[in-house]
């Protein structure tokens, strides 16, 4: 293997050219026209391009693909995840064309790619299965009485799904229309099959996977579980190796039925058998992703195996080097998922320019996987990670630390992220004792995400950072030329601190590199390096360092601190006694006409001119970054208009459906 071309983009693309690199192999990238000034482009020693934006006219494209290849020279063929990864057409093409595809046989990938066919071999091999109707749904009719004959919940699932695409949960018949066409058409957009299948819900499941790898000599060894329970709408969001859960019975059980799964398709490279586990530490079989994960990272920071590069050995023909028992599992690792959404919007994606892209400090125990840079672009046509962040260390406990100091150091603007989000899961107190399963944020954020409830020690934090932030703001109006043109005292020790439109009052007194605050009968010493315009605030508070993000306002500031955002002010006294007479805006004006959150194109229109429509009732079905989104109304009011034509995209901003609401025409 002496050239290798990767069959993908983004993140995945630039850590599978790390690797190769290393091993001395000559890299090509593939581009589209969204991604023609993208990271991994840069990165590869060749770079071709493929074709359009849309997936399935480049990276989609098979026969765009091997001219690809056939041109750069290339003797290999990575396909990294999603895209062609578990198409078992892609890797027979590579064989036909003398290709070597790195990755399992499209045998195998054809087997466990159909998850109704994976569920049958999986029962044979005596593996445990979920139970359900094992079979191809034909219409919403049969699918409504097979969930009649299983029992609510049941989940309605691609037949050739993954990576949490084309899954639905239904509680009750009225749901089974929308969540069957959803289904389906997630399926046909993703992994262009439209088939269905029905399984029975498991409630309050926790989601574990166990990692195979094989070579082609017959050689099968497992390298630890990875826990990735804390999930939205079935897509991962936070994963960790190994799990809190397992001990080492349950795992050599988990052993042995997936190295059993892996043998009964003669499988090779790497591997992963997720399973659903109960309460009672009952596990089922859910389906076999026959390509690298996106998690990978905390299973390669666990073992010190790096998995790209078996997959390259392996593909080589090479044997594994090592046994099962030489595999160690030392120490503790997460992996947060660093998504361009925006969590206060239920979750619809970002899509823009990237104004600002600084990631966390440097250290031991941190390691950042991305595709993008400050001044790239985030594009409506592919997924909405930014990157993969992960920590690792001696215990949960640690490698808990480490990722809330790197998400309050990540500095992303430009776009919406969820890092807020992420802050806010990995200090609740269920994540801390891993009391978790994969309804973990549906029953901790049941009315939507908007910002952690902040703890006493939080609220000091960022009033500390309040005053230190503005009285440098101040002391720099003051000046001229460097020049202080007042007396540090005629600034006066007085202050009021507006957090969230609720006054403060504190006494500031200037130390050495800071100042000291008097709150409430306590005491608080603040020393930093900030410079006025940095984003990031890092400063010592009594001892202890603290890290905050930025956003300037007019007149005031947003700071954001373990996944809470807070409105700051500093005033003085009087003038805070003042800002009660202003006018606020009391944040409950609901927008009338629907209007698109995001870039997308238009799937579905549910209502036309004159109809009268009902707060929650969907409106717009809308598909971006390989998602559906059902945009619902927001108010009770009547349809007297309707922008958005079904097959046509539409950019943020604009207004889909105008709506005229019930409080307006009641006044009427």
């Amino acid at each position: 293997m002496k050239k290798l071309l990767i069959a993908n983009r983004g993140e995945i693309a630039c850590r599978i050219m790390r690797t190769a690199k290393k091993m001395g192999i000559t890299t090509v990238a593939v581009y589209s026209e969204a991604d023609k000034s993208s990271l991994h482009v840069g990165l590869a020693d060749d770079a071709i391009y493929i074709g359009p934006s849309p997936a399935t006219q480049s990276y989609l494209n098979q026969k765009r693909l091997l001219d690809a290849i056939k041109l750069s020279g290339a003797d290999a063929v990575h396909p990294g995840y999603g895209f062609l990864s578990e198409n078992a057409e892609f890797s027979e093409l590579m064989e036909k064309n003398n290709i070597n595809f790195v990755g399992p046989s499209a045998d195998s990938v054809r087997k466990m790619g159909d998850k109704i066919q994976a569920k049958k071999i999986a029962q044979s091999a005596g593996v445990n299965v979920i139970p359900g109707y094992i079979g191809a749904i034909r219409n919403e009719k049969e699918a409504l009485n097979i969930a009649s004959k299983i029992g609510y919940p049941i989940m309605i699932k691609a037949a050739a799904g993954g990576g949490g695409k084309g899954i639905r949960i239904v509680r009750s018949k009225e749901e089974m229309q929308q969540a069957f066409s959803s289904t389906r058409n997630e399926a046909k957009n993703n992994f262009s099959d439209a088939r269905t299948f029905i399984e029975k819900f498991i409630e309050n499941p926790r989601h574990i996977e166990i990692q195979v790898l094989a070579d082609k000599h017959g050689h099968y060894v497992c390298l630890g579980e990875r826990e990735c329970s804390i999930q939205r709408h079935h897509q991962k969001v936070i994963e960790e190796a190994p799990s809190a859960f397992l001990d080492e019975k349950m795992r050599k059980k988990m052993y042995d039925q997936s190295i059993a799964l892996a043998k009964a398709v003669d499988y090779f490279s790497v591997g992963t058998v997720e399973y659903i586990v109960d309460k009672n530490r009952n596990f089922y079989f859910l389906e076999m992703n026959t390509r690298l994960q996106v998690e990978h990272p905390v299973t390669e920071l666990i073992t010190g195996i790096d998995l790209v590069e078996q997959m390259i050995r392996v593909a080589r023909g090479e044997k594994l080097s090592f046994k099962q028992k030489d595999v160690v599992l030392s120490g503790w690792a997460l992996e947060s998922r660093i998504y361009a959404e925006d969590p206060a919007c239920g979750f619809l994606p970002s899509t823009g320019r990237i104004a600002t892209y600084k990631e966390p400090i440097s250290s031991a125990g941190v390691r950042v996987d991305t595709g993008i840079y400050e001044g790239g672009e985030v594009s409506m046509f592919y997924d909405a990670m930014i990157s993969k962040l992960c920590t690792h260390a001696t215990n949960r406990d640690y490698a808990i630390h480490l990722m809330n100091e790197a998400l309050e150091q990540y500095v992303i603007r430009g776009i919406s992220h969820n890092i807020s989000f992420l802050q806010a899961i990995i200090n609740s107190k269920r994540f801390l004792s891993a009391d978790i399963s994969t309804n973990f944020i549906d029953e901790e954020y049941k009315d939507g995400f908007a910002g952690a409830v902040l703890s006493d020690e939080e609220s000091v934090v960022i009033l500390c950072a309040a005053v230190y932030i503005s009285m440098t703001d101040i002391k720099r109006s003051m000046s001229i030329n460097g020049q202080v043109r007042f007396a540090s005292k005629s600034m006066g020790t007085r202050w009021v601190v507006q957090m969230n439109n609720r006054n403060y009052p504190v006494a500031v007194r200037g130390i050495d590199d800071g100042y000291k605050i008097s709150f409430e009968n306590r005491r608080f010493y603040i020393t930093s390096r900030w410079l006025l315009g940095s984003k990031l605030f890092q400063c010592v508070i009594n001892g202890k360092d603290y890290s905050l993000q930025i956003e300037y306002l007019h007149g005031a500031l947003n700071l954001t601190y373990r996944g809470s955002k807070v409105k700051v002010a500093l005033f003085t006294p009087r003038a805070g006694e003042l800002t009660k007479y202003m006018k606020k805006s009391s944040g409950n004006e609901a927008q009338s006409d629907l209007v698109a959150n995001i870039s997308g194109m238009i799937v579905d229109v549910k209502c036309k001119a004159g109809d009268n429509i009902i707060k929650g009732q969907p409106l717009v079905v809308l598909e971006a970054m390989k998602m559906e989104n059902v945009l619902l109304s927001q108010v009770d009011g009547k349809v007297i208009g309707v922008n958005a034509v079904k097959g046509q995209t539409c950019s943020s901003g604009d207004i889909l459906i105008e709506i005229e609401s019930a409080d307006n025409i009641n006044r009427l």
